[in-house]
């Protein structure tokens, strides 16, 4: 089994690369550096990030004991990323969509942990009102457009987003994320063309969690380093450590700046990993409990904010009381969705088509 590719450690620079084929006389974003964030800042983005570990904790559980059913992936070991590109981003204005694993990113972007679970269950107070279920959960409020179980089918969707925020003049920038898997897919190479044809404002992230399903993307991708996909369009790359909330935080400044300027499209990979399998019926034996226990001892991103907390002098009580917060939070929200009724069999006949007929 070929060995992964490793994220950097969590202090490490996030460093603009550029291949050498590239055209370095076209401009290019500046090399990012680490967001220097505030005290109040950093204690938001631990209390995110522990909020997104404890929710899919809960999820994990509810799904044990069959209350969860179909397809359920957990952002366990990913919390960085989301929550470092959403903090720079403007609710209700700028877009997010995304693939299948979803939960992450709707917390994020400040989305009601009670129906986001009510969702998870198939309840009627769900945000999809239970029939959108782990993968298919969509908020037009809060300008999150999914959820999607189709392998980079987000990645076109995403370049509509951001043709409507172009069309309409409003200032928004769309993020469509998607996997080290999809980055194979042939719909994502056409909506990198039309996006860069157009200047398009979208950044384009790849959470690179280093297993495409069970396949390593050493084994997966002849071009492992996914952060110079877009080249060839003229999109230009940064590749980041996506364990360090500070580090994709800075990436995203920049980007932003790139995207916001006129310059069309970005794309960010970020190096991040999973901690559980690729769902919750997968059971990961391609890989070594070695190297998952690895991973959390020196790239945890929570444990990487921890340690900025404490530099801050921000006390190991005062981050105990923020997990007792959240620990309520979530066991309200499993508690929610528990006790929620059912959709009403005349849902099955809503949200088919457009109009009544």
């Amino acid at each position: 089994m070929a060995k992964p590719t490793t994220p950097r450690p969590s202090r490490a620079k996030a460093k603009a690369q550029s291949p050498a084929s590239a055209d370095h006389n076209r401009p290019r974003p500046e090399t990012p550096s680490d967001y220097k964030a505030t005290k109040e800042e950093l204690l938001e983005f631990y209390r995110q990030m522990v909020l997104i570990r404890r929710f899919e904790e809960k999820a994990g559980q509810l799904y044990g004991l069959g209350l969860i059913g179909g397809f359920c992936h957990l952002y366990i070991g990913q919390e960085a990323v989301a929550v470092g590109i959403q903090s720079a981003l403007q609710p209700g204005k700028d877009s997010v969509i995304t693939g299948y694993r979803d939960h992450g990113h709707m917390l994020a972007y400040g989305i009601d942990p009670n129906v986001i679970m009510a969702e998870l269950t198939g309840r009627e107070a769900g945000i999809s009102r239970g029939k959108g279920g782990s993968m298919h959960m969509f908020s037009v409020e809060h300008k999150f457009f999914g959820g999607h179980g189709i392998v980079g089918a987000q990645v076109s969707l995403g370049a509509g987003l951001g043709f409507a925020h172009k069309y309409n003049g409003d200032g928004g920038v769309c993020v469509a994320y998607f996997g080290d898997g999809a980055a194979n897919q042939g719909q994502v190479y056409e909506s990198f063309n039309m996006a860069e044809l157009w200047k398009l404002p979208i950044i384009f992230v790849i959470e690179n969690n280093q297993y495409a399903m069970g396949t390593s993307v050493n084994r997966s991708s002849a071009e492992d380093q996914l952060y110079r996909r877009g080249e060839s369009f003229r999109i230009p790359g940064i590749q980041v450590n996506g364990m360090d909330v500070l580090a994709v935080r800075g990436a995203t400044e920049e980007a932003l700046k790139w995207v916001q300027g006129g310059n069309g499209p970005i794309l960010l990979e970020m190096k991040t990993y999973r901690y559980r399998g690729h769902s919750m019926s997968d059971p990961a034996k391609y890989r070594s409990r070695e190297e998952v226990q690895a991973m959390r001892d020196k790239s945890d991103p929570i444990e990487g904010v921890k340690k900025y907390l404490a530099d801050a002098g921000v006390s190991e009580d005062e981050l105990k009381k923020i997990d007792q917060d959240i620990r309520k939070v979530v066991s309200e929200a499993a508690d929610f969705a528990e006790t929620s009724p059912e959709p009403d069999m005349a849902e099955l006949y809503t949200d088919v088509l457009v109009e009544q007929y």
